[in-house]
This record gives C-alpha cells, sequence and structure tokens, in this order.
C-alpha cells in the first residue's frame, strides 16, 4: 500500500519508538534487566497513597464520574482551577485556569507545540526548533510534521572531580535566525540528568523575548513536582514561557496526563487540537492530581518522598558503577535530577550503538546515546561515545546489569587491543 507523506514519516524506524518497543518487550522478558526506559520507580510509598486514594475516590464517587464522561477540550476543569491557584500560592505566579491546558501526555503536548510555531508557514518558510544545548530528550527527534524542522548546538563540557563532567549552553555558538519558531530546552534534561542553572535560564527566556518567540520548558521532571531536582534551580514562568509538566514521574505515566501552562492564546490553541484530534484529554489523570492538590498532599509527597526516594538510588548506583567503572573507562554526567545517569566513554573502541546491541543480546537494555542529538550533524563523535543508564531498578539488578556493561566494555577495549 502507498502512504502519504505524512504516513511515510511517521512510520518509519524512529528512536523513540524502539525505546518503547524494548521497554514493552523487556518487561514481558523473564531475566530482563531493564535500564534503558524511562518508567518511573515503583515507590512504595506512592502505590500505598495511590491505592488509598483511588479507594477513596471511588467512595465518594469522584473517580466513577471521571471514568463515564468526557471533559472540555481544554481538560477537567476541577484540575485546571486547583492547579492554577497552587502555582500562585506556592509561587505567585500570575496564572488562572485560562493559562492551563490538559493532553493525552507530554509527548502529545510537544507534538501540537513544535507544530505550532515551526514548520511551514504561511509564506513557504520554514521555520524551525532550536534546542539551546544537545543531548536532548529523543522524544523530540521525530515530532515534526515537516523534514529538517529541528536545530541543535553542541554543549560547552565542563571536567569535573570524580570522573564528573557537565553541560553548558554554549552562547558564545548559539545563534537564533529568523528561521528558528521556538526554542525548546528540559530542565531538568533527559537524557543527562543536567540542570540548566538560573542564569542560563534567564538568558535563554531573554533571548527568546529579543526574537518574539516562544520559549518552551520541559519541567516533566522539575519543580514544583514531582521536583526530581538535587540542585539549587528556581522555577520560572512568564507571558512567553511554554511550561509542560506531567504526571509520569509522579508514578502515574498510565493516565498520560500532561499539562501545559502559557499565555490564553497558546492554551486556546491547545484546547482547539484537542478537540479535532481526541475530543478531549483523559479524566483519571486530572481527578487523581486534583484530589492530591484538594487534600494538600501533591507537593509534600514530591518533597519528602519522591525527591529523597531518588536521591539515594542515583547514589548508590553511582557508587556502584565505580565499582565496576573507573573514571578512565566510563565518566559520568554530575546527576542533577530526572532518573538517568548519562555516561560518557570517552576511549571505547566500538560506538555506543554497538554496545547497545551487545548489551541486549545479553538481556540488559539501556539506550546508546546518538538518538538524543537531534538536529545536530551525525557524525560528531562524542554523540557515539555516551549512553543513557535509568537507575530505577532494584539495587541488585542494576549491579548486575552494570557487571554486564563493564564485562563488555572490557571485551571491547581487549578486542581492539589484539587488533
Amino acid at each position: 500500500m502507498a502512504f502519504s507523506l505524512f504516513g511515510t514519516k511517521f512510520t518509519r524506524h524512529s528512536g523513540i519508538a524502539q525505546l518503547m518497543d524494548d521497554m514493552n518487550d523487556g518487561l514481558r522478558t523473564p531475566g530482563a534487566i531493564m535500564l534503558g526506559g524511562g518508567n518511573p520507580a515503583a515507590i512504595p510509598a506512592m502505590e500505598t497513597y495511590f491505592h488509598d486514594l483511588c479507594r477513596s475516590m471511588l467512595d465518594e464517587g469522584t473517580l466513577g464520574e471521571a471514568l463515564c464522561n468526557y471533559d472540555g477540550p481544554q481538560g477537567k476543569n476541577v484540575l485546571l482551577t486547583a492547579l492554577a491557584a497552587l502555582l500562585r500560592q506556592e509561587l505567585g505566579w500570575a496564572v488562572s485556569e485560562k493559562n492551563i491546558a490538559l493532553a493525552n501526555g507530554s509527548q502529545s503536548a510537544f507534538f501540537y507545540l513544535f507544530n505550532l510555531f515551526a514548520g511551514r508557514a504561511q509564506d513557504g518558510s520554514l521555520k524551525k526548533v532550536l534546542f539551546p544545548l544537545a543531548p536532548e530528550y529523543l522524544g523530540y527527534a521525530d515530532a515534526g510534521l515537516e523534514e529538517d524542522m529541528f536545530v541543535s548546538t553542541k554543549p560547552n563540557i565542563a571536567r569535573l572531580p570524580d570522573g564528573q563532567f557537565k553541560y553548558h549552553v554554549d552562547f558564545e555558538h548559539l545563534q537564533v535566525g529568523e528561521d528558528i519558531g521556538l526554542i525548546c530546552v528540559s530542565r531538568p534534561t533527559n537524557p543527562t540528568g543536567n540542570v540548566i542553572t538560573d542564569q542560563e535560564l534567564l538568558r535563554l527566556d531573554e533571548l527568546a523575548r529579543q526574537h518574539n518567540i516562544p520559549l518552551l520548558i520541559d519541567n516533566a521532571y522539575g519543580l514544583p513536582f514531582p521536583g526530581i531536582i538535587f540542585s539549587e534551580a528556581t522555577p520560572l514562568w512568564n507571558s512567553n514561557i511554554i511550561l509542560c509538566m506531567s504526571l509520569s514521574k509522579l508514578g502515574l505515566p498510565g493516565v498520560r496526563c500532561g499539562i501545559v501552562i502559557a499565555d490564553e492564546e497558546v492554551i486556546s490553541a491547545i484546547s482547539n487540537m484537542n478537540g479535532i484530534i481526541s475530543l478531549a484529554p483523559g479524566g483519571l489523570g486530572p481527578a487523581l492530581a486534583a484530589a492530591m492538590i484538594r487534600r494538600g498532599d501533591l507537593m509534600s509527597l514530591a518533597t519528602d518522598v519522591i525527591r529523597p526516594f531518588y536521591q539515594r538510588r542515583v547514589t548508590q548506583t553511582i557508587a556502584t558503577l565505580r565499582r565496576y567503572l573507573p573514571p578512565e573507562r566510563c565518566l559520568i554526567h554530575k546527576p542533577e535530577g530526572a532518573i538517568f545517569l548519562w555516561l560518557w566513554f570517552q576511549n571505547l573502541p566500538i560506538t555506543t550503538e554497538m554496545l547497545y546491541q551487545r548489551l541486549k543480546m545479553r538481556g540488559v537494555l539501556m539506550v546508546p546515546g546518538h538518538y538524543f542529538f537531534p538536529g545536530l550533524e551525525p557524525d560528531w563523535p562524542h554523540a557515539h561515545q555516551c549512553m543513557r543508564m535509568n537507575y530505577v531498578p532494584e539495587a541488585d539488578k542494576i549491579e548486575r546489569g552494570i557487571a554486564i556493561l563493564a564485562e563488555e566494555v572490557e571485551r571491547a577495549h581487549r578486542e581492539a587491543a589484539a587488533e
């Protein structure tokens, strides 16, 4: 059969499709060690909380209401109102329910927003999305209706003690041309765990304003919730910023609830796109989130349960990595947030795509780094020396996976030395 240009583009191989297929297969393969996907941890305290919350909502009738009724295309009103009040109270932002729209997951919201501000313009020109700091989230790379819709800038790399490093925005080489329709950055960043500094974020906001384009901040792991940030960071929003949030990393990826906070004109556009594409966002996740806000639990769970859990887990995982892989073999991006470690095998004699295939054959799933550089020339060596590792699984599974990773790294070095 013959697909349209749209069909051809969205049915070909993509990094995000490979990741989700691997995650689906791994979850159903006995003994597989899942160090690649983005599924959040099953935190016992959160699972207990959600179980009790659903039971309570079932008893009071709000769960049934969410399951059995459509919401409007902007999303469930009770969450829009409650979240706007929370953001005004906690952060002092001048937002109302007119500044918030929901989507069926953040991925859907990015698709809307990228193609709203970039792509083919009415005059025939091609507007692009600028990622000021690569590597970035692999789910962005294939979300444009047009080809070549994304452009990235290489980072400055700062070497840190203890075999760590950190990416910074290279403002000297960052170019915001007339063809840029949107600037997008994630904070903290999937895949690296990088948190761009307050100063970097303010400078990007200033650049966006100077060029009369929005700044999109992907806040799926950030503040005020789920709060998986381990460094100093100040939340930022104004009328030129589009902030995307999510319920996934609270522990609710299955409800597929993305949150967009933006100027009223953008919210109106998102609502219209929701109506055309999906009638309305799903209501279950918003009902749960509204109940959490009503009970005063959302912020405290993020601060007292979720963040400490991930901070303990990442500290343990780095210690395990260093028992098997010294800095000469593997550098680690400074873990400042999110649920991943970003590993740099600077002297590895094979690409991390080849390393990924070898690990996959041994039942260990990670993600090779080259998928995370959308809009950047594919031959940059650094992009083929890095790998993303999820540190969510249990400690014994992480150690088994790291042990196999170390074996395959050493095998690659032995093979290169023997040639």
